[in-house]
């Protein structure tokens, strides 16, 4: 840098002595590091008028200035700018240091000095102006003034002419006043407290002959309405000896009708009726002369002001007349420009007016003091009336019908002038604009000169002098003001401006003159339903917003001062909405706690928060509204929320950039949602971070920007290097960086991967730009829902392209950071988005919703009770019964019977067990519920395995000790898997079986359950110990059938009904027994998840109840023991009677009874899964069998 600087002045002050050069180098190193401390001049100014300069003006300005000011005026006015001193470093195209001059249609580039004492009018009524200035030689910069020029006679109001006829403001000669036998009159005025006359009057309307046909006024009797000949007294409706008028403005409103004689007065909100019979009958006649103040010299005109004059020829009553707003035109004489003839002298502008648009000045910076910044000073705005600027301009928003077909008070002048001598381009410019200022400075037509640009034209060799002719083609805009309604023709501005040829400085000669009206903007309806008729440039025309008989749109034709052409700015509709903060708590009634929200229903309150968001300025009031009604949103359920997340979520954002706020950060928290905005500086950012904690005794969150929490539920780390890459347009324009925390996560839900989140969702964004491919990387820390004991976390961000635009997860550009913990995961991204954690990728199922919750629960606990008291009167019967145990497919049962009892049992008792809160305790119970899961399992294998030799291997097939043998396998396996889990476990037994959450219904809610909790341990010793079993006992069944079958169908006594019928039997017997009800959990998947839940739940808690009833209520020998020793009278069997017996090794007579003897086995418990799938409704298959996330 230093070196640069050097060789700089080097060139600039080589013939300087090399001392002198190190000196003036170390000066201007300093120069530019005072410069960069300097004041920053980026200002709004709203003041009616004032002065501002370039920094250290009349003092030459530093280098590397960068400076802003935003003139704003209200709608109806425009800007005009005038530059009393100007001097900036001149260059081609002005690359080095200049003054940007944006009017609202075109910026122009301004240096040299040839601005100075021109004058500049925007198109709206907002004018930017910027400076820069480069690394080296300075100048003195410049000193404008600007002003505001009121173009709507809203903005003004008129001083009563007190000499009649003389600078008399009357109607315009082109409005036709009609015949009025009714009548509304509506009027402001002022009378100065110095007059004491009482005989004067307001308006007075006159035939040719000045014969007075109607006003008003006081005399000595009292105020007056005079109607055609008749002079009637206001006595009871305005005060005789007291004014009425003041010297602030009263609105008075007067109503007429010819058919009832009477007169209605409105004034001070209050309305009174008086009775005048002589205008009965009578009509005022058309055609007349209608003046402000009085016509004649025999009585005064009121010494005052006037204003909003309006005409109706109808009659309003009190309620129209209270409700009366300043859009509502009168239909004869409204108070706009083109009903009115006023001289100028007689306009003045005010900001106070009723019916005016004005804007509060704000404050402007403080600037520091000159003595704060050493030899530098700084630029200053001052407020005061600056000294009348060059050239003045008043352009009324008229709309006369004299000439239809033309824009009327602009025109375009487009002129050629021809020079022999080589003159630079801003040379011609002033050279012209002074010759056409002085042109039309005395002219009878009050005429401005706006705006002048030139174009340097081709180079023509002279015939004789045989020299270069240069041309040069100028167009400039011309502006009339006809407030005295003289016509001003084309033609005529082109005879002046031939006329005047002559006195053109500087040797040039007017080769071409054209004149042009600037034209309308043509009539055209935008949006549908908004009528926009023929409007003049700088004219804004009101319409009605649809729908709405008191509220107005707006839209303004606007002037392009590069072509001076006309065109349509956009239709101003904000007032067509309704008010966004009624809006916003009628949503926040709508959504709040215990309302019952549809998917349609927060669909609408999104689309209308999107629209406030999109629509309204959002203050932090309006915010914090918008973001309490999206907590509330949050807690729907996924499925409600679903339809709409992605318009929420981009309103959020939105939201979070378009905020107001005032100071270096703000923040809202509610429940669900938190939000934080912070400033920050682009050119000075060294990083920043963003945390989100629990507060204490409160429900919201703490939001804190820089600053370490260490129990935060998420923060972002934003390290320097984060706007490194971006281009030079994307660094000036970030002001701000937007956080969002989410608690709930309804919004993410990714369709193409469901995707069970396990942690809080933390968003940040800078601005309104694309972050990504960053050299460091944000990280951020989220912690997780419930505490991951073998945790594989994947770090993701929230894609809003994907899945055709509804967003979903994608874990590009995000690793896991080694920091990571089971409570906590540290993810490190090169890009700004919403980041979350996922878990269990392929165990989440989609929610179901509360009732259905509800009604699976009662069916799981009812069905295992059942199948609880069924297994015992199973158990019961075969030890009560010697002679039923006898056999091994009896023991088999029991076996499966007491696996199947204990099973329901504990799982019954688990929830309860869970609410103590005592941890060992709970592991033992999570521990036995599932041994008797597995044992209920191996035993149901066990069965099938047994019928396979009974069946299959029917003959020399000899076990010994059989029974012995299938215990240590049905009792011992089980235990054996246990076992091995805890010793796995070490004294960390609670890592594997805890307390977990199963069953949410949709408002999160559900029970503690002592479970399996390692994912590991469950998807292993559950689902793939319960697909073996499964997939060998189906083998058996279809071996098993096909030997029944093939049995049954050689018997020849039997009809083809009792033999379907008695197959029936079998394939249901045995269906229970062999557990083939499990199998449903396999097709619990989309969109059959609830019919098969439901399925489930039945047949697997009722399991017991089965088995009860196919393989011991229905077996003849059980039924023969309860009756020879339950029963009693004709129901009990003596002792001799018949007793058939069942062996494992004998197939007796037939195999009528094959089902019956070989179901001795039971089937095992289903409850087990019944109950936790309806109280666990997230996740998947063998999850799905007891609470889902494990039970199974």
């Amino acid at each position: 840098m230093m070196f640069h600087v050097s060789e700089m002045w080097c060139y600039h002050w080589k013939w300087k002595l090399r001392h002198c050069l190190c000196l003036f180098t170390t000066y201007i190193i300093c120069m530019q590091q005072a410069a960069h401390g300097c004041y920053d001049c980026r200002i709004v100014l709203t003041d009616p008028s004032g002065v501002f300069t370039s920094p250290c003006f009349p003092s030459d300005y530093p280098n590397s200035q960068a400076c802003k000011w935003i003139i704003r005026a209200p709608h109806g006015f425009i800007i005009q700018l005038t530059f009393i001193d100007f001097d900036i470093e001149e260059a081609p195209g002005c690359i080095y240091d200049s003054l940007t001059l944006d009017n609202g249609e075109s910026p122009m580039n301004l240096c040299g000095i040839t601005a100075k004492g021109l004058s500049y009018n925007s198109t709206g009524n907002e004018m930017i102006v910027s400076f820069k200035s480069d690394f080296s030689i300075q100048k003195k910069g410049f000193n404008a003034s600007y002003i505001r020029i009121a173009v709507s006679l809203r903005n003004q109001k008129v001083i009563i002419p007190q000499v009649p006829d003389v600078d008399a403001v009357s109607v315009a000669e082109t409005v036709l006043m009609p015949e009025l036998s009714q009548f509304t009159l509506c009027f402001e005025a002022t009378k100065g407290s110095s007059d004491d006359n009482d005989d004067w009057k307001v308006f007075s309307y006159t035939d040719a002959l000045s014969t007075e046909l109607f006003s008003f006024g006081k005399s000595t009797k009292g105020h007056f309405l005079f109607v055609s000949g008749t002079q009637c007294i206001l006595e009871n409706a305005l005060p005789r000896n007291a004014e009425f008028f003041t010297g602030t403005f009263q609105q008075l409103c007067v109503v007429g009708d010819s058919f009832s004689g009477s007169i209605g007065i409105y004034a001070k909100s209050t309305y009174h009726i008086v009775y005048c019979p002589g205008i009965f009958g009578k009509v005022i006649p058309g055609n007349g002369r209608l003046v402000l103040g009085s016509n004649s010299n025999e009585v005064s005109s009121l010494n005052g002001d006037i204003y909003n004059f309006r005409l109706w020829n109808f009659t309003m009553n009190a309620q129209t007349l209270a409700n009366l707003s300043c859009d509502v035109k009168g239909n004869i004489v409204d108070w706009e420009n083109e009903f009115w003839s006023i001289p100028t002298s007689a306009l003045k502008a005010e900001n106070n007016l009723s019916c005016g648009s004005y804007l509060i000045p704000s404050s402007a910076i403080e600037p520091t003091s000159c003595a704060n910044l050493g030899s530098l000073c700084q630029a200053t705005v001052n407020a005061t009336t600056p000294t009348p600027p060059t050239v003045t301009t008043n352009m009324p928003d008229t709309n006369r019908n004299d000439k239809p077909n033309n824009g009327g008070l602009f025109y375009r002048i487009s002129i050629t002038v021809f020079s022999s001598s080589s003159n630079s381009v801003s040379k011609v410019h002033d050279v012209v604009a002074e010759w056409l200022n002085r042109t039309f400075q005395n002219w009878n037509y009050t005429v401005y000169v706006v705006n002048i640009s030139i174009h340097p034209g081709s180079i023509k060799e002279g015939a004789r002098e045989k020299r270069s002719i240069k041309s040069f083609g100028v167009l400039a805009l011309l502006v009339y003001n006809s407030t005295n309604n003289i016509n001003l023709e084309e033609e005529d501005i082109r005879q002046k401006l031939i006329s005047n040829n002559g006195t053109m400085e500087g040797g040039y000669k007017l080769h071409t003159v054209d004149v042009d009206p600037v034209e309308k903007c043509l009539a055209e309806e935008n949006p549908p339903n908004y009528f926009w008729p023929d409007t003049r440039p700088t004219v804004t025309n009101f319409t009605l917003c649809h729908g709405s008989s008191v509220q107005t749109a707006s839209r303004t034709c606007y002037l392009g001062l590069q072509n001076y052409t006309s065109y349509w700015g956009q239709p101003d509709l904000r007032n067509c909405t309704e008010n966004a903060a009624d809006i916003a708590n009628q949503l926040l009634n709508l959504t709040g706690e215990g309302q019952q929200l549809t998917s349609d229903k927060v669909n609408d309150v999104v689309q209308k928060l999107k629209k406030i968001v999109n629509d309204e300025e959002i203050d932090e009031s309006l915010g914090s509204t918008v973001v309490t009604i999206f907590s509330n949103i949050l807690t729907s359920s996924d499925s409600v929320l679903a339809a709409s997340s992605s318009e929420a979520l981009k309103t959020i954002d939105t939201l979070a950039l378009k905020i107001q706020f005032t100071g270096p950060s703000m923040s809202i928290s509610t429940r669900n949602l938190a939000l934080g905005v912070s400033s920050i500086n682009s050119t000075s950012f060294k990083g920043g971070s963003f945390s989100v904690s629990p507060q204490n005794n409160a429900s919201d969150f703490q939001i804190d920007f820089d600053k370490d929490q260490t129990n935060a539920f998420a923060s972002v780390v934003l390290p320097p290097s984060l706007l490194k890459n971006l281009s030079q347009d994307e660094f000036e324009v970030i002001s701000r960086a937007q956080f969002t925390f989410f608690n709930k996560n309804g919004l993410f839900q990714d369709a193409e991967n469901p995707a069970n989140l396990t942690s809080f969702v933390v968003a940040c964004s800078i601005g309104n730009i694309t972050i990504q491919d960053l050299q460091d990387y944000v990280k951020v820390t989220i912690k997780h829902t419930k505490i991951q004991e073998d945790p594989k976390p994947t770090c993701v961000f929230w894609d809003m392209n994907k899945n055709g635009g509804s967003g979903g997860w994608n874990p590009e550009g995000c690793q896991v950071g080694t920091e990571s913990s089971e409570n906590e995961t540290v993810c490190l991204c090169n890009h700004l988005t919403h980041f979350g954690v996922l878990m269990d990728l392929q165990r989440t199922i989609t929610q179901i919703d509360s009732q259905n919750t509800k009604v699976l629960t009662f069916i799981t606990y009812i069905g295992c009770g059942i199948s609880a008291i069924f297994s015992a009167a199973t158990l019961l019967t075969y030890i009560a019964f010697e002679k039923l145990r006898r056999d091994y497919p009896s023991k088999i049962l029991m076996n499966l019977s007491t696996a199947l009892l204990f099973l329901n049992l504990i799982f019954l008792l688990d929830g309860w067990i869970a609410s103590f809160d005592i941890d060992g305790l709970c592991v033992a119970v999570a521990a036995l519920l599932h041994f008797f899961l597995l044992a209920t399992f191996t035993w149901m294998g066990l069965e099938a395995v047994h019928m396979y030799i009974a069946l299959v291997k029917v003959f020399n097939t000899y076990i010994r000790r059989y029974i012995l043998k299938f215990c240590i396998i049905g009792w011992g396996l089980p235990a054996l898997v246990i076992a091995i889990i805890l010793a796995s476990a070490n004294t960390n037994a609670s890592h594997v079986y805890g307390k977990d959450l199963y069953g949410k219904d949709a408002n999160g809610q559900g029970d503690d359950f002592c479970w399996i909790k390692n994912e590991v341990v469950f998807y292993v010793t559950c689902a793939g110990y319960f697909g073996i079993m499964f997939l060998m006992n189906v083998a058996m069944f279809i071996v098993v059938m096909v030997q029944i079958c093939g049995r049954n169908g050689k018997r020849t006594n039997r009809s083809l009904k009792e033999e379907i019928l008695r197959n029936l039997r079998s394939v249901v017997s045995l269906t229970f027994l062999l557990g083939m009800t499990w199998g449903f959990a396999f097709f619990a998947w989309g969109p059959l998840t609830l019919p098969f839940l439901y399925l489930f739940s039945i047949f697997n808690s009722l399991q017991g109840l089965f088995i009860f009833v196919f393989h011991c209520a229905m077996k003849e020998n059980v039924q023969k023991q309860w009756r020879r020793h339950l029963c009693c009278g004709r129901f009990r069997l003596a002792d001799n009677s018949d007793w058939s017996k069942t062996a494992t090794n004998i197939i007796k007579k037939s195999s009528d009874n094959l089902g019956k003897s070989l179901s001795s086995s039971s089937i095992g418990s289903n409850s087990t899964y019944l109950t936790s799938k309806s109280k666990s409704t997230t996740n998947t298959y063998c999850k799905r069998n007891s609470h889902t996330d494990n039970v199974f």
